[in-house]
């Protein structure tokens, strides 16, 4: 991809989280880019970093978390240096975000409607009516039945699937070019979770925004991403496009992930759960994260952390199974 395509360029970034006796490494040195349209898969289990990365994105860290290091490019405009004013302007319009939970994002005493009408008003030229009017628009957009009616509904009125609807709503509002969804489909069944996904799909399309999609759902995931990046413990240790992934892992970790899924082993009756949890990162790495873990490991995996290196075209591994030779 050639910069003039990429919608968004995260190279080397670290995001730390000061601790009481230590700062945790929650991102460290994760690199990636986004082309136009493109739809991106960001995959692991909790604690991998994920969320911290989208949030180092659009700064909104914790009090207790800072940008380290590293550069975030949107659209070829460095983000980490921009003035607070500008970066305010820009989130919610240029680019927007899904967080996992509506019932929290939502504020539960104003109505559905005048949330997304707000939405709309902070960042287009509209009267109060014009904003109104979008608002249904977009609520019909995202397939909430009789939307007018529900425009003057609560969102404790409305089901978990229908309240991720109305985010979606606001996160179109003002037809970014960078969606982020964050676990958008979490605490949803699986029938609801397929049809919200489904949905921001279909939206990306039309659109033609690029979407950054977070998951712990490798399989779901690949279903919907051209491309996907595996995180273990603040790194990421494999990239590549998702069939590729999918039907070629080369990571112990990526083949763990999807070893744990249940239609790999119904025939047998049984799952391949992968124990333990990713570390938690302070200090200097000693070796491979995921060595303590890993069914593959050799000696030099506690002594030496990979690098993360290029075994075919767009495919990324970090392990020294897939090392050249020297």
């Amino acid at each position: 991809m050639t910069a003039a395509s990429l919608t968004l360029e995260v190279e080397d970034l670290h995001t730390r989280i000061r601790g009481r006796e230590a700062d945790v490494r929650a991102v460290d040195g994760v690199s990636f880019a986004i082309g136009r349209g493109e739809a991106f898969g960001l995959v692991g289990e909790s604690g991998s970093g994920k969320s911290l990365t989208a949030l180092s994105i659009l700064r909104l860290l914790p009090f207790h978390g800072e940008i380290a290091a590293g550069s975030i490019r949107f659209q070829g405009q460095e983000l980490r240096t921009l003035p607070d004013d500008a970066m305010r302007a820009l989130r919610g319009n240029r680019v927007a975000m899904i967080f996992q939970d509506p019932m929290s994002s939502l504020n539960p005493v104003f109505t559905v409607g005048n949330q997304i009408a707000e939405a709309v008003a902070a960042h287009r030229n509209l009267g109060r009516a014009g904003a109104r009017a979008e608002a249904i628009r977009l609520l019909e957009r995202v397939e909430i039945p009789d939307a007018a009616r529900r425009y003057d509904a609560y969102p404790h009125e409305f089901s978990g699937g229908m309240r991720q609807r109305v985010m979606i709503a606001m996160a179109l509002a003002c037809a970014p070019d960078l969606l982020i969804a964050d676990e958008p489909t979490t605490a949803l069944d699986v029938t609801v979770e397929r049809q919200i996904l489904s949905l921001l799909q279909a939206l990306r399309r039309e659109a033609g925004c690029a979407v950054l999609l977070i998951s712990h759902n490798l399989a779901l995931i690949a279903e919907h991403c051209d491309r996907i990046a595996v995180m273990y413990a603040g790194q990421i240790v494999e990239l590549a496009a998702a069939a590729e992934l999918f039907d070629n892992p080369l990571h112990p970790y990526t083949r763990a992930l999807l070893a744990s899924m249940p239609r790999q082993h119904i025939s047998q009756g049984r799952l391949d759960p992968l124990s333990g949890l990713p570390p938690v990162i302070t200090g200097q790495r000693a070796g491979c994260s995921f060595a303590p873990r890993c069914p593959s490991r050799m000696a030099r995996c506690t002594q030496a952390t990979p690098d993360i290196v290029d075994v075919a075209t767009g495919h990324r591994v970090r392990c020294f199974l897939h090392e050249a030779p020297r």
